[in-house]
């Protein structure tokens, strides 16, 4: 099969819809040649009835990126779908959770706002690490991140979560680099999706999109983050490494 990343074995984390981003990505990578490899937290048999909706049926692994014995064990599930000795070429983050005292700033707790960092920003780092015995030199890692230059209303340490997943991409990148392994993020408005149904004040955040993004935003339109993501997995960027792509309708420039 053609396509950009025709011959390329990836793995999507964060597949729980068709609105989600990661949903987007796996098909947009499917449609571009790469064979995808699933994983699921929680509701796995949602997971793997979502994944027949991909262009083609892809495998679902189970993954609790707080568990380190299952982060342990990912590799070789990984390898038990693609064979011993064939290398995996991507990985896609999509992974954030914050309990919903992490979308009050003054009132959360220590135990809301490191749920929110551990699962938002330190993952990255784990499940960088969990794969790294499979990724050769070429190898692309992709997370999803919400701008975290600014203070946004209501987000609140889901930000401060955000804002550390974006220096762990930056240290990450400076790590892996020697190895051959880019570490970039894309950066998406806000969607309506199963993760925006857990924020606080949703609406009120979404609407600056409205006003603001000069070339327009959908918040019903997950397919341009997926192609963003899937572009930062080709070989179209062999040296960008610890940078976030906006794909958010050009809100970021528009300042204050």
């Amino acid at each position: 099969m053609s396509g950009i990343l025709a011959g390329k074995r990836i793995l999507v984390t964060g597949v729980l819809t068709e609105s989600s981003i990661a949903f987007q990505a796996a098909k947009v990578a499917q449609n571009e040649g790469a064979e995808i490899i699933l994983t699921g937290f929680g509701r796995l048999s949602l997971v793997e009835r979502i994944a027949k909706r991909l262009p083609k049926p892809a495998p679902v692994i189970e993954l609790d990126v707080s568990n380190q014995e299952q982060l342990d064990g990912l590799a070789d599930k990984v390898r038990e779908h693609l064979g011993e000795g064939v290398a995996l070429d991507g990985i896609v983050h999509s992974i954030a959770f914050g309990p919903q005292g992490a979308f009050n700033f003054l009132e959360a707790t220590w135990e809301d706002v490191s749920t929110a960092v551990q699962v938002s920003a330190y993952s990255y780092k784990s499940l960088a690490m969990a794969l790294l015995p499979l990724m050769p030199a070429g190898s692309s890692i992709v997370g999803l991140t919400f701008d975290a230059q600014i203070a946004w209303p209501k987000y609140d340490w889901m930000g401060v979560a955000k804002a550390a997943l974006e220096s762990t991409n930056r240290y990450l990148a400076r790590d892996l680099g020697p190895k051959g392994i880019r570490c970039n993020l894309v950066s998406a408005g806000p969607l309506k999706s199963m993760a925006a149904k857990s924020i606080p004040g949703f609406e009120e955040l979404a609407d600056v999109w409205n006003h603001r993004a000069p070339i327009g935003w959908d918040l019903s339109d997950p397919e341009p983050a997926g192609r963003g993501v899937v572009g930062l997995l080709s070989d179209f960027f062999p040296r960008t490494t610890g940078e976030i792509v906006h794909v958010d309708g050009g809100v970021h420039m528009m300042g204050a």
